[in-house]
C-alpha cells in the first residue's frame, strides 16, 4: 500500500490493521513523518513535530503487538495533539512567543487519556495565540494555510488539526473548543468535527483558559465513525473537575446506526436575521431536503434571536476569563503579544461587574431559549459559519450585501452553543462554485452526543465526503 492510500485509510481500520499484525505502527508513523515533512512546509500545520519520540514508541508500541500484550483502543495511531494542551517532554507554545520554548514535565489530563490509549503523538498542531480568535495565525511563523486553497484560512483556534486530517497528515487529531474552534475549521478544511457536551471529556480544572466554561476537547477527523472512534477514547468522568459529567459516557461508536427516521430537526439558517453567503445557505437547505427524505421530520420553526447581543455576552464572558489568567502578560509580555489578544486583554480591564453579570443573564437566557426548542426537537440544524473560507487576515465585511463586523460575523452560530454547553458537530455539506467546503452545523440535546453523530452518520452515508481530497495532500 503506497503512502496516499495508507495516509486516507480511516483510523479505525488502521487499528484493526494493527491488531492483526497486518500493518506495523512502525510502518504507520513512517508514513506519517515523511508526508507532514513534505506537506508541512505548505500549510503549517505543526508548530512542532517530535520524529524521534513518535518513532521510539512506535517501535514499541510494535514489540508490544508481537508479543501478544493487551492493546488500548488507540494502539499505534497516529494523533497529534492541538498546541494549547499540554505535553510531557514536547514543547508546548500555546500558540505564543511568551511559551515559544516551553517543555512541560507532565502531559494534561487529556493527553494523558490519549496516551493510555496506544496513540503515538506525532507532534504539537498550530493554534493562534492561546486560542483566543477564529483563525490560525500568530508570531511564532507563517500562518496555518488550508489545504483546499493555501491562499485562504483553515479557521481556527483548532485550524491546524483540521489542516492535518484534511491533507492527510493524520486520520484524526485532537481539538478543543471554546466558541467554534473545532467546528470552524472543520467546516472551512471538509472534515468532520464535533464539539460534545461541556464536561463530557474534561480537563484538569485550572490551565490557559482559567475557569473555561465554554472551553471542551473533541476530535476532528474525516469520517463520523472515527471521531467516535477517538472521542471513545477521550471522554470519561473526572470528579476533581466540578464541571464534569459523572456518568460513564455511551458507546459512541455503537450510536452511528439507526438513521434518522422520526427523528426531529428543527432548520434555521440564520437564527432570526444574521446574513449568510446564498451558496452557504442553499447547501444546508439541500441537507436538511436529505434527511427528509430519510424520514425525518424537518421544520422551520421561528427562532429569532439577538445576535448582537448575545455576540456581546459571549465575548465578556469568553475575555474574561482570558483576563483571570492572563491579565497579567499586559505588564511582562505587552509586547509578545498579538495585537488582538492584546485588545482582549485591555478591553476586559475596563469591564465593570455589572457587564459581566448582565452577560452572564444572556447566557442563562439563551439556555433557556434552547432548552423550550429541544423539547420540541432532537437537533437544530444551522450553518456552521455563515461564509467559506476567505482569505487569511481578509475578513469578511460584507455577507450576503449586508455590512459586518469582520472578525465576528462570519461565525455566528458555533458560540452560542459553547453558551449553552450542548454537543455540536460540523458535517461537510458540499463545496462552493470554487471548490470550497460548505460546513453544516447538527446541534443536539445536553448530553445527546448520541443522536448528533447518528445524524451525522446519516447524511455522510448518503452523501460520502471522505473521497475528496484537497489539492494539497
Amino acid at each position: 500500500m503506497d503512502d496516499i492510500e495508507l495516509a486516507f485509510t480511516p483510523a479505525w481500520q488502521l487499528r484493526q490493521w494493527i491488531g492483526e499484525r497486518k500493518l506495523s505502527p512502525v510502518e504507520l508513523v513512517e508514513m506519517s513523518l515523511r508526508r507532514i515533512e513534505t506537506l508541512n512546509p505548505q500549510l503549517n500545520a505543526f508548530l512542532t513535530v517530535c520524529s524521534d519520540e513518535a518513532l521510539a514508541t512506535a517501535k514499541l508500541a510494535e514489540q508490544q503487538v508481537i508479543k501478544g500484550d493487551a492493546l488500548g483502543a488507540l494502539h499505534g495511531i497516529p494523533v497529534p495533539i492541538k498546541d494549547l494542551n499540554r505535553t510531557a517532554g514536547i514543547r508546548t507554545t500555546r500558540g505564543s512567543l511568551i511559551f515559544k520554548d516551553d517543555v512541560p514535565d507532565a502531559d494534561d489530563l487529556v493527553v494523558a487519556r490519549i496516551r493510555a490509549a496506544g496513540a503515538i503523538i506525532t507532534g504539537k498542531t498550530n493554534t493562534p495565540e492561546f486560542g483566543h480568535r477564529g483563525t490560525t495565525e500568530n508570531l511564532l511563523g507563517e500562518p496555518c494555510r488550508n489545504p483546499w486553497d493555501i491562499t485562504r484560512t483553515p479557521g481556527g483556534s483548532s485550524g491546524g488539526a483540521a489542516v492535518s486530517v484534511a491533507s492527510g497528515l493524520s486520520s484524526i487529531a485532537q481539538g478543543s473548543d471554546g466558541g467554534g474552534s473545532i467546528r470552524m475549521p472543520a467546516g472551512f478544511c471538509g472534515v468532520y468535527g464535533i464539539k460534545p457536551t461541556r464536561g463530557r471529556v474534561p480537563s484538569s480544572y485550572n490551565g490557559a483558559g482559567g475557569w473555561n466554561v465554554f472551553g471542551q476537547t473533541g476530535p476532528l477527523a474525516r469520517t463520523v465513525r472515527d471521531a467516535a472512534f477517538l472521542l471513545d477514547a477521550m471522554a470519561a468522568p473526572n470528579p476533581e473537575n466540578p464541571m464534569s459529567i459523572l456518568e460513564e459516557p455511551p458507546d459512541f461508536q455503537a450510536a452511528l446506526n439507526g438513521g434518522v427516521k422520526g427523528i426531529k430537526m428543527a432548520l434555521v439558517p440564520n437564527l432570526g436575521g444574521m446574513p449568510v453567503e446564498p451558496e452557504v445557505r442553499a447547501a444546508v437547505e439541500a441537507a436538511a431536503k436529505r434527511f427528509s427524505d430519510m424520514g425525518a421530520i424537518v421544520e422551520e420553526p421561528d427562532v429569532a434571536l439577538d445576535g448582537m447581543l448575545l455576540r456581546e455576552s459571549f465575548r465578556t464572558i469568553f475575555i474574561s476569563d482570558y483576563s483571570a489568567s492572563l491579565g497579567w502578560m499586559l505588564d511582562a509580555h505587552a509586547d509578545e503579544l498579538m495585537p488582538s489578544m492584546r485588545t482582549f486583554l485591555e478591553d476586559a480591564a475596563n469591564w465593570t461587574v455589572a457587564d459581566l453579570s448582565r452577560s452572564l443573564r444572556e447566557m442563562e437566557r439563551l439556555k433557556g431559549r434552547m432548552r423550550d426548542l429541544f423539547s420540541t426537537y432532537d437537533v437544530l440544524l444551522t450553518p456552521t459559519t455563515a461564509v467559506a473560507a476567505f482569505p487569511i487576515e481578509g475578513w469578511p465585511d460584507t455577507i450576503n450585501s449586508v455590512s459586518v463586523d469582520p472578525r465576528w460575523a462570519f461565525t455566528p452560530f458555533c458560540y452560542l452553543f459553547n453558551m449553552t454547553g450542548q454537543p455540536a458537530a460540523s458535517v461537510p455539506a458540499g463545496f462552493t462554485a470554487t471548490g470550497l467546503p460548505i460546513g453544516l452545523h447538527v446541534v443536539g440535546r445536553f448530553g445527546d452526543e448520541a443522536t448528533v453523530l447518528r445524524v451525522s452518520a446519516a447524511l455522510e452515508e448518503t452523501q460520502p465526503w471522505a473521497a475528496h481530497r484537497p489539492p494539497v495532500s
